[in-house]
Protein backbone atom coordinates (compact mmCIF):
# COMPACT_ATOMS: atom_id res chain seq x y z
CA UNK A 1 0.00 0.00 0.00
CA UNK A 2 1.27 3.76 -0.99
CA UNK A 3 0.88 5.88 1.35
CA UNK A 4 1.02 9.99 0.94
CA UNK A 5 2.62 12.68 3.00
CA UNK A 6 -0.71 13.41 4.11
CA UNK A 7 -1.68 9.38 5.34
CA UNK A 8 1.80 9.11 7.01
CA UNK A 9 1.96 12.54 9.24
CA UNK A 10 0.44 11.59 12.53
CA UNK A 11 -0.59 15.63 13.10
CA UNK A 12 -2.24 15.37 10.12
CA UNK A 13 -4.36 12.22 10.50
CA UNK A 14 -5.02 13.01 13.90
CA UNK A 15 -3.77 9.92 14.90
CA UNK A 16 -5.98 7.31 12.77
CA UNK A 17 -2.30 6.21 10.61
CA UNK A 18 -2.02 2.76 12.87
CA UNK A 19 1.99 2.49 12.01
CA UNK A 20 2.32 5.91 13.29
CA UNK A 21 0.43 5.49 16.28
CA UNK A 22 2.44 2.22 16.93
CA UNK A 23 5.72 3.94 16.28
CA UNK A 24 5.59 6.65 18.34
CA UNK A 25 4.07 4.65 21.03
CA UNK A 26 7.56 2.59 21.06
CA UNK A 27 9.28 6.37 20.86
CA UNK A 28 7.45 7.50 23.87
CA UNK A 29 8.16 4.32 26.03
CA UNK A 30 11.59 4.11 25.33
CA UNK A 31 11.91 7.60 25.91
CA UNK A 32 10.38 7.62 28.93
CA UNK A 33 12.34 4.49 30.41
CA UNK A 34 15.10 6.67 29.34
CA UNK A 35 14.21 9.77 30.52
CA UNK A 36 17.50 11.08 32.34
CA UNK A 37 15.80 12.16 35.60
CA UNK A 38 14.92 8.55 35.22
CA UNK A 39 12.14 6.92 37.11
CA UNK A 40 13.74 3.01 37.30
CA UNK A 41 16.61 4.83 39.22
CA UNK A 42 14.31 7.53 41.03
CA UNK A 43 12.14 5.06 42.00
CA UNK A 44 14.95 2.54 43.17
CA UNK A 45 13.66 -0.22 40.52
CA UNK A 46 17.31 -0.22 38.59
CA UNK A 47 20.61 0.94 40.61
CA UNK A 48 22.75 2.66 38.91
CA UNK A 49 25.67 4.51 39.93
CA UNK A 50 26.76 7.94 38.30
CA UNK A 51 29.66 9.82 38.33
CA UNK A 52 30.25 13.96 38.21
CA UNK A 53 32.27 13.87 35.11
CA UNK A 54 29.84 12.14 33.57
CA UNK A 55 27.08 14.10 34.26
CA UNK A 56 28.69 17.01 33.95
CA UNK A 57 29.34 15.96 30.10
CA UNK A 58 25.55 14.53 29.78
CA UNK A 59 24.60 17.65 30.89
CA UNK A 60 26.31 19.83 28.25
CA UNK A 61 25.06 17.28 25.63
CA UNK A 62 21.75 17.68 27.26
CA UNK A 63 21.56 21.31 26.79
CA UNK A 64 22.75 20.77 22.92
CA UNK A 65 20.36 18.00 22.77
CA UNK A 66 17.43 20.60 23.70
CA UNK A 67 18.64 23.56 21.78
CA UNK A 68 18.06 21.42 18.58
CA UNK A 69 14.46 19.89 19.35
CA UNK A 70 13.90 23.48 19.64
CA UNK A 71 15.34 24.50 16.27
CA UNK A 72 12.33 23.64 14.22
CA UNK A 73 10.23 25.47 16.60
CA UNK A 74 11.68 29.40 15.90
CA UNK A 75 12.55 28.17 12.43
CA UNK A 76 10.28 26.67 11.05
CA UNK A 77 7.81 29.83 11.43
CA UNK A 78 10.45 32.59 10.38
CA UNK A 79 11.36 30.31 7.32
CA UNK A 80 9.59 27.69 6.14
CA UNK A 81 6.08 29.66 4.93
CA UNK A 82 3.93 28.21 8.13
CA UNK A 83 0.57 30.29 7.31
CA UNK A 84 -0.89 32.13 9.82
CA UNK A 85 -2.74 30.01 12.43
CA UNK A 86 -0.98 26.98 11.25
CA UNK A 87 1.18 24.65 13.23
CA UNK A 88 5.02 24.89 12.93
CA UNK A 89 5.38 21.66 11.09
CA UNK A 90 3.03 23.23 8.09
CA UNK A 91 6.08 24.34 5.92
CA UNK A 92 5.45 25.76 2.54
CA UNK A 93 9.00 25.78 1.85
CA UNK A 94 11.98 24.28 2.17
CA UNK A 95 14.29 25.26 5.26
CA UNK A 96 17.93 24.74 4.86
CA UNK A 97 19.84 27.53 6.53
CA UNK A 98 21.35 27.76 9.88
CA UNK A 99 20.95 24.53 11.57
CA UNK A 100 19.37 22.79 8.86
CA UNK A 101 22.36 23.71 6.55
CA UNK A 102 24.58 21.54 8.83
CA UNK A 103 22.05 18.22 9.36
CA UNK A 104 17.91 17.56 7.45
CA UNK A 105 17.05 16.61 11.10
CA UNK A 106 18.03 18.42 13.69
CA UNK A 107 15.14 17.67 16.42
CA UNK A 108 15.83 13.54 15.73
CA UNK A 109 19.61 14.33 16.67
CA UNK A 110 18.71 16.30 19.72
CA UNK A 111 16.05 14.00 21.10
CA UNK A 112 18.97 11.08 20.55
CA UNK A 113 21.31 13.18 22.21
CA UNK A 114 19.35 14.85 25.03
CA UNK A 115 17.40 11.82 25.81
CA UNK A 116 19.20 8.62 25.32
CA UNK A 117 22.78 9.78 25.10
CA UNK A 118 22.23 11.75 28.80
CA UNK A 119 20.39 8.84 29.69
CA UNK A 120 23.14 6.75 29.67
CA UNK A 121 26.22 9.53 31.02
CA UNK A 122 23.97 10.10 33.84
CA UNK A 123 23.34 6.68 34.44
CA UNK A 124 26.14 4.00 33.12
CA UNK A 125 23.96 0.47 32.83
CA UNK A 126 24.00 -1.71 30.52
CA UNK A 127 19.72 -1.42 30.25
CA UNK A 128 20.08 2.40 29.25
CA UNK A 129 22.57 1.31 26.66
CA UNK A 130 20.46 -1.49 24.96
CA UNK A 131 17.10 1.16 25.43
CA UNK A 132 19.34 3.95 24.33
CA UNK A 133 20.54 1.79 21.27
CA UNK A 134 16.90 0.66 19.99
CA UNK A 135 15.84 4.28 20.98
CA UNK A 136 18.29 5.82 18.39
CA UNK A 137 17.51 3.00 16.01
CA UNK A 138 13.83 3.88 16.09
CA UNK A 139 14.51 7.43 15.96
CA UNK A 140 17.16 7.37 12.72
CA UNK A 141 14.21 5.46 10.81
CA UNK A 142 11.31 8.15 11.66
CA UNK A 143 13.86 10.54 9.90
CA UNK A 144 14.43 8.00 7.01
CA UNK A 145 10.40 7.95 6.83
CA UNK A 146 10.31 11.71 7.38
CA UNK A 147 12.77 11.95 4.27
CA UNK A 148 11.19 10.09 1.86
CA UNK A 149 7.73 12.00 2.99
CA UNK A 150 9.89 15.74 2.03
CA UNK A 151 11.24 14.02 -0.98
CA UNK A 152 6.82 13.66 -2.24
CA UNK A 153 6.34 17.16 -0.80
CA UNK A 154 9.31 19.47 -2.13
CA UNK A 155 10.57 17.22 -5.10
CA UNK A 156 13.64 17.82 -6.38
CA UNK A 157 14.48 20.39 -4.07
CA UNK A 158 14.48 18.09 -1.06
CA UNK A 159 16.50 15.38 -2.98
CA UNK A 160 19.23 18.43 -3.88
CA UNK A 161 19.20 19.43 -0.60
CA UNK A 162 19.64 15.71 1.00
CA UNK A 163 23.22 15.48 -1.49
CA UNK A 164 24.44 18.30 0.34
CA UNK A 165 23.48 18.37 3.99
CA UNK A 166 23.65 14.84 6.13
CA UNK A 167 20.69 13.43 7.70
CA UNK A 168 21.97 13.60 11.10
CA UNK A 169 25.55 13.44 10.88
CA UNK A 170 26.74 17.34 12.53
CA UNK A 171 30.39 16.37 12.15
CA UNK A 172 30.22 16.05 8.87
CA UNK A 173 27.78 18.64 8.30
CA UNK A 174 30.29 20.93 9.72
CA UNK A 175 32.77 19.95 7.23
CA UNK A 176 30.47 20.13 4.24
CA UNK A 177 29.26 23.24 5.72
CA UNK A 178 32.69 24.93 5.80
CA UNK A 179 33.87 23.63 2.33
CA UNK A 180 30.58 25.68 1.03
CA UNK A 181 31.70 28.64 2.19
Amino acid sequence: MKYSYKDTNVAATGWKNTRSIFWSTVITLLGIACFPANPLVLTGILEADSYLPLLVIGGIIWAFGMILVMAPIVMFPRQGGVPEGQRFIETTRLVDTGIYGVVRHPQYLGGILSIFVTTLLWWPHWLFGLLGFLGALVIYLGAREEDRRLVEKFGDEYSRYMQRVPRMNILLGLVRLLRRQ
